[in-house]
């Protein structure tokens, strides 16, 4: 914010997240340049009611809450933060599937529910090994990779699917083997998604997916709430069509105590932080301001949608 205001007049929004409609339009109406949050609507409406506006910097490496075609009509750049967050993100993606296939949230509600004394026999409270466990990477992108990397330490046999297969040579480097999505679906013990959200990839996991899927099999999502079909997702994990899913992306956020998840054994909830980590957030606000200067400045920002 220093940095900010020894170049430009800013408006902070100090109130309760996220800013309310009314209170995003009226900041907007004088507004040259925006840094907003994924959880901000920044649709075609928000952008007619700025007519001033020139460069809009996410936080975020996510942008599908940007009406970017509108945008583009207008001449306003927009400025992403990716890079940054793919470790981050890539370490969430496996604690999730850590947390899940080992049982250490179930654990921890256990003991906290006085429920320990149940399981002291062999096979009362047992997990899952990711060792020899095959993981199916949906988008081996920045943070696919990383999470690739991570897998084959635990040694996991790694598939992937992308749009388009990858140089051989990058293949070998990350021991991942293509396949088909079909073959992802069948062939994987846990599946990690890291697709950006598109009118291609809108509920991609649906039932028709899940059904396809191992019933031993386990769903990690860490790329965004709208890819999966929640209503699908929660009937799936119900009647045991999968085993489990680990999620830090919803279709609707913040996850309300009557969202079905939430009474899910089988299931470990993350409130979408991915990239909460303190290095992580340092480096995605000076990106943010660096793409909001350059923008601002007439310049291309370090990151432009």
């Amino acid at each position: 914010m220093r940095r900010l205001r020894r170049s430009y007049d800013v408006d902070v929004h100090e109130g309760r997240l996220p800013i309310s409609r009314r209170g995003l339009l009226s900041g907007l109406r004088d507004a040259e340049g925006l840094i907003c949050f994924p959880f901000d609507s920044v649709d075609a409406a928000a952008l007619d009611a700025a007519p001033r506006l020139r460069v809009i910097s996410t936080y975020s490496v996510g942008f599908d809450h940007i009406d970017v075609e509108r945008a583009k009509e207008r001449g306003i750049v927009v400025g992403y933060t990716p890079e940054v967050l793919t470790e981050a993100t890539a370490d969430i993606s496996v604690a999730l599937m850590l947390d899940l296939m080992r049982r250490v949230s179930e654990g921890d509600r256990l003991i906290r529910g006085g429920g320990w004394r149940s399981v002291f026999g062999a096979v009362d409270y047992v997990g899952t090994d990711l060792r020899g466990k095959t993981l199916g990477i949906l988008g081996l992108g920045r943070i696919g990779e990383a999470v690739a990397r991570r897998a084959a330490a635990f040694g996991m046999n790694i598939t992937y699917h992308n749009r388009h297969r990858l140089p051989a040579r990058t293949e070998r480097g990350l021991g991942a083997r293509y396949v088909g999505f079909g073959r992802l679906l069948s062939g994987s013990d846990v599946i990690s998604v890291h697709v950006p959200y598109r009118g291609a990839t809108h509920h991609l996991f649906d039932s028709g997916a899940f059904a396809r899927m191992k019933r031993t099999a386990y769903l990690i999502n860490t790329s965004r709430g709208r890819v999966v079909c929640e209503p699908d997702l929660v009937r799936a994990l119900q009647t045991g069509v999968i085993a489990g899913a680990g999620l830090d992306v919803f279709e609707s956020e913040p996850v309300r105590r009557s969202n079905p998840l939430v009474r899910l054994p089988n299931v470990v909830l993350a409130p979408h932080i991915g990239s909460s980590t303190a290095e992580t957030r340092s480096e995605m606000a000076d990106l943010a301001l660096r793409n909001l200067d350059l923008g601002l400045r007439g310049k291309r920002p370090v990151h432009s949608v």
